[in-house]
């Protein structure tokens, strides 16, 4: 199967400005420290982490919604980080991101028919009646009415305005989506009804998705691989069935252990193995594994060498000097 992105050495820092009263230079936060990851064409890659791991700021700077400060992310044959926003512009309209908050994600001063048919202006897809036909369609595949059209967002539940985000997306007929927790701002009634959603796209469209969740129930029925990440490096990289069944890293392991089963025998014989304090700071990160400072399995080569990303099985990643 080709590749449809890949990411190497991907780096992304944020330069931190002290207060009025501090001196010396300012702090450099690496949100990302040099990230390797392909995406293959037609897949689900889940990407998931505790919050402030890097999954937002990877999703964006893999379509340059976040400028990366090293590496680069191949967009088929192109480096689109070797790209000015000029030359960059013609290519934005294959790939697409589904944003966390469906109700900021829009503009309330839009009705539902512009904010869905602006990207096809915008990159001179469709006008006039052509670009009204395809705002319809994309309102029947995400299941709303086309009447809807010229209503504005604060109209629409959140279950409404999310499928709306997702028709903007879908609009110019992309082939890659980044999903930033598209679920995490819906109650649970809505969200199978989101995920099914997507599965139906995927189909229908042959569409690439990175979805970025912290829910693991969620990314073990819509992934077909799942990579880890830690404090801004990537830890862990399995397909879905042999990540949940034989989870290589410590990391993996605790996130695993929290996931609530819905079998009542299960969930009460569930060993939950909560991690030890809070991650360090990106602007500080510990020598070594990053991890070891609340690994329950450390050991000193921990704490001093930084493991290698390993391939421990075949398609099975892992970065961890314990990994078997």
């Amino acid at each position: 199967m080709t590749n449809l992105l890949s990411v190497k050495g991907l780096e992304v820092g944020y330069r931190m400005k002290r207060g009025l009263f501090q001196r010396g230079p300012a702090s450099v936060v690496q949100a990302l420290a040099g990230v390797d990851l392909d995406v293959a064409t037609g897949e689900t890659l889940a990407l998931v982490g505790e919050s402030g791991s890097g999954k937002s700021t990877l999703g964006r700077a893999m379509i340059r919604l976040v400028a990366p400060t090293a590496g680069t992310v191949h967009f088929r044959d192109t480096d689109i980080t070797a790209l000015d926003r000029h030359r960059l512009r013609p290519l934005r309209r294959h790939f697409q991101i589904v944003f966390q908050d469906p109700f900021g994600s829009l503009n309330p001063r839009m009705t539902v028919g512009q904010a869905i048919g602006e990207t096809l202006r915008v990159h001179g897809l469709a006008r006039g009646a052509a670009l009204d036909a395809r705002v319809a369609e994309c309102l029947e595949l995400v299941g709303l009415d086309p009447a809807l059209a010229t209503r504005h967002p604060h109209a629409f539940s959140g279950g409404q305005r999310q499928r709306i985000a997702i028709a903007r997306a879908i609009a110019c007929g992309p082939a890659f989506i980044v999903a930033d927790e598209p679920l995490s701002a819906l109650d649970m009634s809505l969200q199978g009804q989101i995920i099914d959603l997507f599965l139906d796209l995927k189909q229908r469209m042959g569409l690439t998705y990175l979805f970025i969740s912290h829910d693991l129930n969620v990314v073990r029925w819509v992934a077909d691989r799942v990579a880890v990440l830690y404090l801004g490096k990537l830890v862990e990289l399995a397909p879905t069935a042999e990540l949940y069944a034989r989870p290589a890293h410590p990391y993996t392991r605790a996130l695993l252990s929290a996931v609530p089963s819905p079998d009542p025998v299960a969930e009460r014989a569930r060993v939950y193995t909560p991690l030890a304090g809070d991650p360090p700071s990106p602007a500080n990160p510990p020598a070594g594994c990053r991890f070891h400072t609340r690994c329950p399995i450390a050991i000193d080569r921990c704490r001093s060498i930084e493991p290698a990303f390993t391939e421990i099985a075949p398609g099975h990643f892992a970065a961890c000097h314990l990994a078997v």
